[in-house]
């Protein structure tokens, strides 16, 4: 999933998706795999501008405002805007929105239609009321979606989606046609949003995963849920550090 401001791209690596992605991981943190992974990278993505960390805080040490001033007056933005945020599949999409306790904004129709929706909601996804506070999906197989939301319409749309406790399913709280005029949608959205956090308790990660495993819900992800501390390009299993098999969720 990728966010973006004026002059810095943030790449949020789903390092459990794919080996791809877990090998920028391992990249940035000299050979091990952990579930974080940090570096400042130039705008085409190949030159390191920081040293590389499991976190800001590593590689900055408490200076990061500073830090990413000095850096993003040597790179300015040369474009109109950012990219609006993308999941790889809606089911991702889903289960992150509900992980992250935010509404998500699905947009489904083919792809020509799609890529034109991308141009359109760009500048709605920068606006300060919006940025940041918000998933995006951008789907063109209505099979991905179709089963597990309810009050969801067939077709082209742009669709409010708020997700269920474990990410499993959802329901659509309003629907809009792709040419929605923008400051409705962000009107409705912001509607929407505040209703969904007026009433939805947060989430106890304790209690959560307790819950979960009570109702025998699992996250299955192409790659072994755990942590290569050693970097041996294996998943280390002592001490819980990883085990094989489905994520509890």
């Amino acid at each position: 999933m990728i966010k973006a401001s004026r002059d810095f791209v943030c790449i949020r690596i789903d390092s459990y998706e794919s080996e791809e992605a877990q090998k920028i991981v391992r990249s940035h943190l000299n050979g091990r795999f952990e579930n974080t992974a940090f570096c400042i990278l130039s705008p085409d993505g190949k030159e390191r501008l920081t040293r590389s960390g499991r976190g800001p805080g590593q590689v900055f040490r408490g200076n990061l405002a500073s830090s990413l001033n000095t850096i993003s007056k040597e790179y300015r933005s040369r474009d109109k805007g950012a990219a609006v945020p993308d999941f790889p599949t809606f089911k991702l999409s889903l289960n992150v929105t509900s992980a992250d306790q935010r509404l998500l904004l699905l947009v489904t129709g083919n792809d020509k239609e799609l890529k034109t929706a991308r141009k359109y909601l760009q500048p709605f996804a920068e606006h300060p009321d919006i940025i940041g506070r918000f998933h995006y999906d951008f789907e063109s197989d209505e099979k991905a979606w179709s089963k597990v939301l309810s009050k969801s319409k067939s077709g082209s749309r742009i669709m409010i989606v708020a997700a269920d406790t474990f990410g499993q399913k959802g329901e659509v709280i309003k629907s809009f046609p792709l040419n929605v005029k923008l400051s409705d949608l962000k009107d409705a959205l912001l509607k929407a949003n505040e209703s969904y956090a007026k009433n939805t308790p947060k989430k106890n990660y304790g209690n959560h995963i307790q819950k979960g495993r009570r109702n025998g819900v699992t996250w299955e992800m192409p790659m072994e849920y755990g942590e290569d501390r050693d970097g041996d390009g294996k998943i280390d299993h002592r001490g819980g550090a990883g085990r094989p098999g489905p994520r509890r969720r």
